[in-house]
């Protein structure tokens, strides 16, 4: 690693000790090494900062930093941001998994394409001990030249965890924080796609891992799904009916923002109006792992083998 790093990877986490040591191992173990890690521990009560502590002695990649008090999961997300040196920043996930080709593929791909401002890898769900459950292929546009197109694929079609791509660093700094309202990582990922396009690579690298732990799952209402991101939401001023309006505002305030042409700015208006109107159908807001999988042949992945860098399909 250099004495800047190109590549910071921000893991914020709290009482994660069921699962850090395996996303830390996967992290670690990547064939791209230019990087830094750095840890924001968000006081956690449990053997995380011991895990942490342990490890940042073994590895100088790692930057281990401990909060005094629980701020919530979006200021955390946002402080390694902030903390963050490389022209390039990706977030990990504490119980997520990685192929050791992940960070290689898409710095690659950032390089060979100076247009993109995010890439990432194919994608699926696994569970708590490792195995796929839901694999599924990335069918956004978010490729796509034209900024309208882009936000309106977004917005309508399923699938696709682009908040866990590599990005450019600068780009990230143009755009307003991520705040803490009823999905607001799918609104700053709106606004970072009306920046410029992404990549997919076509390689399946990254594995989000889905347990009753898991912050969705153990905070199953929008209430209390908001006060994890942000213990300030739980005052009596933010009831669930403004914390949807905010999230339909961060779609509207994206647009009003970003770097986009009177016409383009138009367009992805009747876009936003169609989408509000659409969100009136019975399951529009499913998620992907309630939904039946894509490709079935997915499910012999041997994700510990890409883990560990070796053949990755089972017999």
């Amino acid at each position: 690693m250099t004495a800047r790093p190109r590549l910071s990877i921000g893991l914020p986490v709290y009482n994660g000790e069921e699962y850090l040591a395996e996303s830390l191992d996967a992290l670690l173990g990547q064939t791209y090494e230019d990087y830094e890690l750095l840890v924001s521990d968000n006081a956690s009560t449990d053997g995380t900062e011991e895990i942490c502590r342990a490890y940042a002695a073994k590895d100088p990649r790692i930057r281990y930093l401990r909060l005094p008090r629980n701020i919530g999961a979006t200021p955390n997300h946002n402080r390694v941001l902030d903390e963050a040196r490389g022209e390039l920043f990706k977030w990990a996930s504490h119980d997520d998994l990685y192929g050791r080709d992940l960070l290689l593929r898409c710095v690659e791909a950032l390089d060979e394409r100076p247009d993109i401002i995010l890439a990432h890898t194919g994608q699926a769900v696994i569970d708590g001990d490792g195995q796929v459950t839901v694999p599924y292929e990335y069918g956004l546009t978010t490729d796509s030249p034209r900024a309208p197109e882009r936000f309106r694929s977004l917005l309508f079609e399923p699938g696709g965890d682009d908040f866990y791509g590599v990005m450019r660093t600068d780009v990230l700094r143009r755009v307003k924080p991520m705040d803490s309202y009823h999905h607001a990582d799918r609104t700053y990922v709106a606004e970072i796609t009306l920046h410029g396009p992404f990549h997919q690579v076509p390689e399946l690298l990254y594995f989000r891992r889905d347990h009753p732990t898991r912050a969705e799952r153990a905070n199953p209402s929008k209430r209390s799904r908001c006060v994890n991101l942000d213990p300030r939401r739980a005052g009596p001023l933010h009831p669930t009916p403004r914390l949807l309006a905010e999230y339909v505002w961060g779609f509207a305030s994206a647009i009003r923002r970003a770097p986009l042409t009177p016409a383009d700015r138009r367009e992805c208006y009747r876009h936003l109006a169609a989408w509000m109107t659409s969100r009136l159908r019975p399951g529009a807001g499913e998620r992907v792992e309630d939904r039946a999988p894509v490709d079935p042949a997915l499910l012999t992945v041997d994700v510990d083998a890409l883990v560990a860098g070796r053949e990755g399909r089972r017999a």
